[in-house]
């Protein structure tokens, strides 16, 4: 198993993307720090199929948008488990309005939660990192980081693109220490999160078919397509990738529309 003997602390884990990173960096062998911050429900099922895969988990509830809150999360892990080996920044959140529609607390909100927290979560990781001989801190990203892909969308692709950059800063200080940072790009993934956006709600499933429709292999991907691409990037193999946001969206980027 890759990750026998390590933990990895991913927020957001309860549902969507984040638990399926968890329960399949479980399967390689990590313990596992579930973080949530609204709906306790799916992060307690997600820690009891871990904990069936023979794993060990815990369940904290934080919001990463809050830096007491971001702390204690960092602290349980390290009471619980002596430390992480590695950081999964996948909790995201938005107040998905268009641009001229945005209040400051939409833009505050959006971004301390989504992108703020990326930073001095790294500054919390990387010391426990270092501890243990090094590690991987890989965030979720999305192409609405890089163009526009809802009216609704504004400040959460804000969002986005400032953690895109932040990885390139934080990669370029930790490769030195044994810490990988990258993150990963996906594309359309069906979750719930999705379904929030009010384009999405507009457009209904004929939006969707055409996101099927304009993606080079045939179809949306799934979270668990995105947590191998993370789990990847936490890996030795991976070394040489430094910085990078890794688009992993079918080919649906390639045409120029």
């Amino acid at each position: 198993m890759k990750f026998a003997n390590k933990v990895a602390l991913i927020t957001g884990s309860g549902r969507g993307i984040g638990r399926a990173t968890a329960l399949h960096f479980a399967t390689e062998g990590a313990d596992i720090v579930i973080n949530f911050f609204r709906n306790r429900e799916p992060a307690e099922q997600t820690a009891a199929e871990i904990r069936a895969l023979g794993r060990r988990a815990i369940v904290v509830k934080a919001n990463v948008g809050d830096l007491d809150d971001l702390e204690r999360l960092f602290n349980e892990a390290k009471e619980a488990f002596g430390g992480i080996d590695f950081y999964i920044h996948n909790a995201a959140s938005g107040y998905n309005r268009s641009a001229m529609e945005q209040k400051p607390r939409g833009w505050e909100w959006t971004m301390n939660i989504n992108a703020r927290s990326l930073l001095f979560a790294a500054q919390h990781a990387a010391p426990m990192m270092i501890e243990r001989g090094g590690g991987a801190i890989v965030a979720l990203s999305s192409m609405g980081g890089q163009r526009v892909l809802m009216d609704d969308y504004a400040v959460v692709g804000a969002s986005k693109a400032a953690i895109e950059s932040l990885i390139r800063y934080l990669a370029t200080e930790l490769a030195e220490k044994g810490i990988q940072v990258n993150a990963v790009s996906p594309g359309p993934i069906l979750t719930d999160a999705i379904t929030k956006f009010r384009s999405v709600q507009e457009g209904g499933q004929a939006l969707l078919d055409q996101a099927v429709a304009t993606t080079p292999v045939g179809r949306l991907g799934t979270p668990e397509d995105v947590s191998k691409v993370v789990a990847f990037l936490c890996t030795p193999d991976a070394q040489m990738i430094c910085g990078q946001t890794i688009i992993m969206d079918g080919g649906q980027s390639l045409y120029a529309r």
